[in-house]
């Protein structure tokens, strides 16, 4: 399918579910239902779901629904369709949703910067990313905060993807299979998450060809952010106050522990994916990521540059309502 048709699918189901899908009629009000990744970009929310702060900080009022995803895109689909309410999510997505949707959601924090790598095969000629020219580079999925990423980096090097007349095949793969792909020569390379990138040095050979402080910004960069349905957020303020408090508490506990932390991350990827990381995966993956509780607001305001210059975005975004920080910063300030 051309790029361009693929683009132009995801953007007409954002916008039809950010007009219909937040009125979903069939909310359970019991429950506070949360996205997130089994990627330790999202590592708040691995290490809070495993030691259970998050609950406890929201209470016995609401039980937490967790609800797990390989992509942006897709959990940003869940979220204007009314079947999650908060979710940890890369910062390319939560743009175009709030841009498509006309503001249906809001970003309410950040979560994590760099922590995502450029990896060829191990016996590829592939030294930089002048070289992925006539390549198959592959992504988690079309529209996520990788995709942008990769494709600031082809246009940064002279470079652009097939379907707008350039030399890069770009294909979308669940990280999860991305190292079988690379293995049986089915890719060339891959921009991916951590830990995805220390799984595929480690597991499949690959060799970084761009590391994390080189991907873009000099790794100033949000890789993860945490947004809020806007009718959610007005319903439920006290709610997100409450996830707030355990989000910013998770950060804090990550930062001052990572040894525990780490563990405690390994056993969730465990329980979810039945394949906990190797220390050394797990060690080297942490270099590559900054735990943080504000979005890097700069960052995205060039993401939403670099999707309108591809085709996400139609028009020039008027991104005055994106952020929702108040009560993060009052979650903040009561804490010091």
């Amino acid at each position: 399918m051309n790029i361009k048709k693929i683009l132009a699918s995801v953007m007409t189901s954002v916008m039809v579910l950010g007009l219909f899908g937040c009125s979903s009629k069939s909310e359970d009000t019991s429950k506070v239902r949360i996205g997130f990744f089994s990627n330790i970009t999202h590592a708040q929310a691995l290490v809070g779901m495993n030691n259970g702060e998050f609950q406890k900080a929201i209470g016995d009022k609401y039980s937490i629904s967790w609800k797990l995803f390989n992509a942006g895109p897709d959990e940003l689909q869940s979220l204007l369709a009314g079947s999650i309410d908060i979710g940890y999510i890369g910062p390319g997505p939560a743009l175009n949703g709030y841009i498509n949707s006309k503001g249906a959601i809001q970003i309410i924090a950040g979560a994590s910067s760099a922590g995502a790598v450029l990896v060829a095969a191990k016996d590829s000629s592939i030294k930089n990313v002048k070289d992925l020219s006539g390549k198959k580079v592959a992504i988690p999925q079309f529209g996520n905060t990788q995709d942008l990423s990769l494709r600031a980096l082809l246009k940064e090097n002279g470079l652009k993807e097939k379907t707008s007349g350039g030399t890069v095949d770009i294909v979308q793969a669940e990280n999860s299979l991305i190292k079988t792909l690379i293995s049986q020569h089915k890719i060339d390379a891959a921009l991916v998450p951590e830990p995805w990138g220390s799984r595929l040095e480690k597991e499949a050979g690959a060799k970084v060809v761009v590391d994390y402080k080189d991907v873009w910004r000099g790794g100033n960069y949000s890789v993860a952010v945490v947004v809020v349905r806007k009718d959610f957020m007005e319903k439920h303020p006290d709610v997100v106050e409450n996830f707030l408090k355990a989000h910013v508490k998770m950060s804090d506990y990550i930062s001052s522990n990572p040894e525990k932390a780490k563990t405690e991350i390994n056993k969730e990827l465990d329980k979810l994916t039945k394949k906990p990381l190797k220390k050394d995966v797990l060690d080297k993956a942490f270099t590559r990521l900054v735990i943080t509780n504000y979005p890097i607001q700069d960052s995205i305001t060039e993401m939403a540059a670099i999707s309108k210059g591809i085709g996400f975005i139609r028009e020039e975004p008027d991104l005055t309502n994106l952020y929702n920080l108040d009560t993060l910063n009052k979650v903040v300030k009561e804490k010091q």
